[in-house]
């Protein structure tokens, strides 16, 4: 099995990890969840992570076919149009339940039909099982819903790319608790996950440092590692089930969670301009706590 080589970078605002996926035979790679910076007190988006990737494609002379998304984020805005515009080509690729979150949030943000995203503003919606080549590495998709209706796994030759389903042994898994997701769709993605070989290298979206321990952030774990994390290790899925709800009613709102959607439903695309050409982030009012 071919080796991909794996280089990633971290973003510290939003402790999100892009991961570029190169054809150790060629100079034919991928990008995974790229990020687009966004200050949510000025409106003020720009590019200073995505531009640090970028400057390591060109110095490689990288040709990327693919700005592959494991979900649509809930914690950064991607940067993935951005990149391609840069790159002069790459296709942004999703998994095709896109279409599920798309409607969701739709409602949500009460979008008018004319102003509604379609999956088609994605560049290639993938089917489970579908397979997808990065030069000589072979990848195949994996639906591992949970965190959202719509996440999904890439392999690509002894790696895989897990977005938020797990993330480091001493942290945890994902939330299950925002619309569309299921703590016990999760618990059986993760099954999924660690059914892959124990060397299999699990590349993360995240990583969040625990509260004792570890100062050094993550990038990558195996499957053998992650068969002991500490929400996963010795529990079934009753007993996960309970003990993530239980975990999702004491966290925070991400701080990016409505920008975020905002743009990824939309592929990275911003809102569409009103007639003063400004765009404009939509945050539902609420009453109570």
């Amino acid at each position: 099995m071919t080796s991909p080589v794996v280089t990633s970078f971290f973003d510290d605002r939003t402790k999100t990890v892009t991961h570029v996926v190169r054809d150790p035979d060629s100079n034919i790679a991928a990008i995974v969840d790229p990020v687009l910076d966004y200050d949510i007190a000025s409106g003020r988006k720009f590019t200073e992570s995505a531009d640090r990737v970028l400057e390591y494609v060109k110095k490689e002379g990288l040709e990327i076919e693919w700005l592959l998304e494991t979900h649509v984020h809930a914690d950064h805005l991607t940067a993935a149009p951005y990149m391609r515009e840069r790159l002069g080509g790459g296709k942004i690729a999703v998994g095709k339940r896109v279409s599920e979150v798309q409607k969701t949030w739709t409602s949500i943000f009460n979008y008018k039909p004319e102003f509604a995203p379609d999956p088609s503003i994605f560049d290639h919606l993938f089917e489970d099982g579908e397979t997808f080549r990065i030069g000589g590495l072979e990848g195949r998709v994996m639906f591992t819903p949970g965190h959202t209706a719509m996440d999904v796994t890439y392999i690509i030759g002894d790696a895989a790319f897990i977005g938020d389903t797990l993330f480091s042994p001493d942290y945890g898994t994902a939330r299950a608790d925002f619309p569309g997701g299921d703590a016990r769709a999760l618990y059986r993605s993760i099954q999924k996950i660690l059914a892959l070989p124990d060397e299999t290298r699990l590349y993360l979206c995240h990583d969040y440092l625990p509260k004792e321990g570890r100062t050094e952030h993550l990038y990558m774990t195996t499957v053998a590692e992650e068969k002991k994390n500490v929400m996963v290790a010795g529990l079934n899925e009753d007993e996960f089930v309970r003990l993530r709800e239980s975990r999702d009613k004491e966290l925070a709102t991400p701080l990016l969670l409505y920008p975020s959607l905002q743009v990824n439903i939309r592929a990275g695309q911003m809102p569409p301009p009103e007639d003063n050409g400004v765009s404009y982030m939509k945050t539902p009012i609420r009453d109570g706590k």
